[in-house]
């Protein structure tokens, strides 16, 4: 059986699918991108401001949910520009800390919704 969970604290869907989906004691979040959900704009500006919205949409779906970061087993990143690894690294490293961080992966892509420069998603096991 499987739960919706979505928010209006971080951005509404783009397409056909929910924010986040509880199943099995496991939250599989969509992908976030840097979408400012008080006003549904993108924050646009440097790699370390969208980073942040992102990691906030999470946050807030995570919330949503009763879980934090730290209940997040699994990220995907996709950047539209590898150049920017440090730079993603250095924001997504004050959401996690090292010795308790998800498994991940970072991946370049050719473009992303939006043609925004980063997108997360996640999994994250549910007490």
């Amino acid at each position: 059986m499987k739960k919706i969970i979505n928010t209006d604290q971080a951005p509404n869907q783009v397409g056909p699918y929910n924010q986040s989906v509880l199943a099995n004691g496991m939250l599989f979040i969509s992908g976030q991108i840097a979408i400012n959900p008080a006003d549904n704009t993108l924050v646009t500006g440097d790699i370390e401001t969208e980073t942040h919205q992102v990691l906030k949409n999470l946050g807030a779906i995570l919330k949503q949910a009763g879980l934090t970061y730290d209940d997040i087993v699994k990220c995907s990143v996709f950047v539209s520009d590898m150049h920017n690894y440090a730079r993603i690294n250095a924001v997504y490293a004050q959401y996690f800390e090292e010795d308790r961080a998800p498994a991940r992966e970072l991946v370049e892509v050719s473009n992303l919704p939006k043609f925004v420069n980063v997108e997360i998603s996640a999994i994250a096991v549910a007490h």
